[in-house]
């Protein structure tokens, strides 16, 4: 039921239950925020044990940041970005025994899992033609290619949908590994030296991810070839998607009664482009995963929406955002009921 508002509910709902098992005290996790809020919900309403999250410095939506503390969580806030909390929690996780519930954790995309099970259950078990999906972490993606594998060999599908991951452009190390620098699968044997060599490229450059999508702002995803194995098996391709084509899509998706935060919508303005290409055909079925709620970063919606241009500047401006072509702003009019009654007529 997503009760924290995002699909890392389907994976916490597995971590979750293998850690109380196994007599966990504490849960920690690395989090650009819905990891976290799913972790914090989970331990405060069962009382079961305690939340230990990560966090970046200025890098958490306040629309998560706020699930996560009024939970009861434990919150570090550590100087660095997502992946800097990401070594951080593997090293203290470990040193005090602490149960690590990042989707590094297997029972975390066994939970994942699941979202393609009622994917296809809403379809009446038509497997569509394509999945596309956001790439942060690449847990989701990761997960959806080994239910896919499942199902086939057991016989519950006839064939496999092709895959689609798409990075944000500030944050696009799937990407460029995968369709700049060839890296692939590669029967369980991926070319060890590209991954490094662009890892070490990142350093030399200090080049931090950075994308208004938050969700999916990672530079070293920790799933890396367990994705790399979904590819491989779903025919899948990887693309790029800037943070104007993000919250264009975002707009679009709400206008339709949806609504979804700006990393959900990655998967929208993906595939708006791979149909541009010519990859995605007009006839195709597809289905984009929005993985967050639009609450969770209403910071982003109301600037984008705005008639104040330094709020759109402060928050969209220095992400490269330069105009909101789907905008619905708000009238302003003087506190008269004649005036009122002419903006509806003339907006209507």
């Amino acid at each position: 039921m997503n009760p924290s508002g995002s699909f890392k509910d389907n994976g916490m709902s597995a971590a979750f239950t293998h850690a109380h098992m196994i007599g966990a005290k504490q849960a920690a996790c690395a989090s650009t925020g819905n990891t976290s809020a799913s972790l914090a919900l989970y331990c405060s309403v069962t009382k079961l044990m305690r939340a230990v999250i990560f966090i970046g410095s200025g890098k958490i939506s306040y629309g998560k940041l706020s699930q996560a503390l009024d939970y009861g969580a434990l919150t570090i806030q550590i100087a660095g970005d997502f992946d800097d909390a990401m070594a951080r929690v593997r090293e203290v996780s470990a040193q005090l025994g602490i149960y690590l519930v990042n989707s590094v954790n297997p029972f975390r995309l066994e939970g994942q899992k699941t979202i393609m099970l009622r994917v296809l259950e809403s379809l009446n078990w038509e497997v569509p033609d394509w999945i596309v999906v956001p790439g942060g972490n690449l847990g989701n993606s990761s997960a959806f290619g080994k239910a896919f594998k499942e199902l086939k060999q057991l016989g519950l599908i006839d064939r496999v949908p092709r895959l689609a991951v798409i990075n944000a452009a500030g944050a696009d190390t799937l990407y460029q590994l995968y369709e700049k620098r060839g890296l692939r699968w590669n029967a369980g044997q991926p070319d060890q030296k590209v991954i490094s060599e662009y890892y070490n490229w990142l350093d030399a450059k200090n080049r931090r991810a950075s994308t208004i999508a938050s969700a999916i702002e990672i530079n070293r995803p920790v799933n890396l070839e367990k994705c790399l194995r979904a590819l491989d098996f779903c025919d899948g391709v990887v693309r790029q998607v800037s943070d104007q084509e993000i919250l264009d899509a975002k707009a679009q998706v709400g206008a339709n009664g949806l609504g979804c935060e700006p990393a959900s919508a990655a998967s929208v303005a993906g595939a708006k482009l791979l149909v541009s290409e010519g990859v995605i055909g007009k006839d195709e079925r597809v289905v984009c995963i929005l993985t967050g709620h639009q609450l969770k970063d209403p910071t982003a919606t109301v600037a984008y929406h705005t008639t104040d241009q330094e709020q759109f500047d402060k928050v969209l401006g220095s992400r490269g955002v330069r105009r909101a072509s789907y905008a619905n702003r708000a009238v302003a009019v003087p506190n008269d009921l004649d005036e009122i009654v002419r903006a509806i007529q003339l907006y209507s």
